[in-house]
């Protein structure tokens, strides 16, 4: 069972940035991190492999949002710039173990953090 523990996020205007990081209990495969929004589905926001550090991100975040990782210490981060308000969202930390199918998909991922918030205001 891997746990995954997130911290960062917050509240910040608009233009501004924010960090949010996700620590595992053991090695992984695949990390990635997903958003919502009530009554909206789980979106796939930036993906990492482990591995070899590939990244993917959703089009609406290329070029403000940088996905990195930490292999020595089982650590994710996700470094939010030129954040906008439709940004705001509950964020989640998600890993496997193995390829599941594309990372975009919230039921591709076993393991799941808590959330942290975050909050962009206008």
């Amino acid at each position: 069972q891997v746990q995954l523990v997130e911290s960062g996020g917050g509240s910040v205007q608009a233009g501004g940035s924010l960090k949010v990081s996700c620590a595992a209990s053991q090695y992984t495969y695949h990390m990635a991190w997903f958003r919502q929004t009530p009554g909206k589905e789980r979106e796939g926001v930036a993906s990492i492999l482990m591995t070899s550090g590939n990244r993917d991100y959703t089009d609406s975040v290329k070029g403000r949002f940088t996905i990195s990782r930490d292999n020595a210490k089982n650590t994710m981060y996700l470094q939010m710039n030129s954040l906008k308000p439709e940004d705001t969202a509950m964020y989640y930390c998600a890993a496997r173990l193995s390829y599941r199918g594309t990372w975009t998909r919230h039921e591709n991922f076993p393991y799941w953090g808590q959330g942290t918030q975050v909050t962009v205001s206008s």
